[in-house]
């Protein structure tokens, strides 16, 4: 059940930040479900071999570079999916970042209470 909730949750972030960044289109709530789905498909199998990778550049930036990797996680899921666009780079960054924030604080509103 926290599973579906989570990526409800992402789905919801990916939908609403879609209408407020010009550079990103997604076609409706059910393509915003999809691409929170393959963003976690490709969060979880291709960015632990991208950081690997990158780890030299990563060290170097003092871990910014993982603020590409995450935008080129962005613009794959962008050429997997039709519905969704980004529309470079630079959004993707954005993106990335304004997703990451709005997940946290969605997720901390909608985190259930342990019970003693």
């Amino acid at each position: 059940m926290n599973l579906i909730l989570r990526l409800l949750i992402n789905a919801f972030a990916v939908f609403v930040l879609a209408h407020f960044l010009s550079g990103v289109t997604v076609n409706g709530y059910v393509g915003a479900i999809i691409v929170a789905l393959v963003l976690s498909i490709l969060n979880l199998l291709v960015k632990p071999i991208l950081v690997i990778l990158t780890l030299p550049i990563t060290v170097l930036t003092f871990g910014l570079f993982l603020l590409v990797v995450n935008a080129l996680i962005i613009l794959l899921a962008d050429k997997l999916i039709d519905g969704f666009a980004v529309n470079g780079l630079w959004t993707a960054i954005l993106f990335s970042i304004l997703l990451s924030i709005l997940q946290s604080i969605l997720l901390s509103v909608f985190k259930e209470e342990k019970k003693p």
